[in-house]
């Protein structure tokens, strides 16, 4: 037997506990909207560089480069090579030809210019952020690529066609060479050796269109790489002094060259032999078709 009451009192508490079921029903479903998603994020921001610092600091001179990189050789004959960029800031000191200029072309960068360069490590190895050459290098570098008035009229017509055939060694005549030695292993040069060499360079100064022509050796002491290395280190240390110390220009000297124990100037039976193929050669060279200008 069903019994309802219709009492106002029973409807009201009827009505208040449908209101409380429904008003927790809504709770539970907001709950189920709002409960928090589960994302997540990779962060596609690129990665941060790998930062540079310092690297040493090189002097010597440009002995060869491509589009991006040099190398120097230093006074004892290592060579470093570096990387040159857009942020490479070169420097000639006092300016160029008075126009203060603080950076200048990449393509002022010459082979047989003294050079100091200052450089930063990298992952990829040196890079250089400053290059500073001397003014009146710089200057000679610019006469002989621009063919300025004032670099020919210094060296003459007859310079520029010389060196426009530096490619074929056999179109040029030896008119001297000097032989200066070295202890073994060694490619330091000797009180001797330093005089002679200023004295081969005034005396080719003398001579109208010569070059220089250095070429390293050993002696059959040490196996041949050894010696491949230590030839090229002896020709890089008198080219330097050459430069540096005799007065000698850059674009007179044609490219410096290692050859170890090849071509001896004596046999390596005995220690005076060897004594004389521990040497460097330098030859002055005009060219067949202007010799006698």
């Amino acid at each position: 037997m069903n019994v309802v009451s219709r009492t106002p009192k029973t409807l009201l508490m009827l009505a208040m506990l449908a209101s409380t079921a429904s008003v927790s029903a809504a709770a539970q479903a907001q709950e189920s909207t709002d409960a928090p998603l589960s994302v997540n994020v990779t962060d596609t921001s690129p990665p941060e560089a790998t930062p540079s610092t310092r690297g040493p600091q090189l002097e010597g001179i440009i002995s060869g480069r491509d589009e991006e990189r040099v190398r120097v050789t230093a006074a004892d004959g290592t060579s470093t090579i570096v990387t040159v960029n857009s942020a490479t800031q070169i420097r000639a000191k006092g300016g160029f030809l008075g126009l203060n200029r603080s950076k200048l072309a990449a393509d002022s960068l010459m082979n047989g210019l003294p050079v100091t360069v200052r450089t930063l490590q990298s992952a990829n190895g040196l890079l250089a952020s400053q290059i500073d050459l001397k003014n009146q290098d710089l200057k000679t570098a610019s006469m002989i690529r621009n063919g300025t008035s004032q670099g020919f009229a210094e060296q003459t017509a007859a310079t520029g066609a010389l060196r426009s055939r530096v490619a074929d060694i056999g179109q040029y005549n030896v008119k001297t060479t000097t032989n200066v030695n070295f202890d073994t292993g060694k490619a330091a040069l000797s009180p001797q050796a330093e005089n002679d060499l200023c004295a081969t360079a005034s005396a080719a100064e003398g001579m109208k269109n010569a070059l220089l022509l250095v070429v390293g050796y050993t002696d059959s002491t040490g196996d041949s790489e050894f010696n491949q290395r230590l030839s090229e280190k002896r020709a890089a240390r008198v080219v330097n002094y050459l430069q540096q110390n005799c007065g000698w220009k850059p674009y007179r000297m044609l490219t410096p060259t290692g050859m170890s124990e090849a071509q001896p100037f004596t046999d390596n039976d005995t220690p005076e032999g060897r004594a004389q193929n521990r040497r460097v050669a330098v030859n002055v060279l005009v060219s067949k078709g202007l010799d006698g200008l």
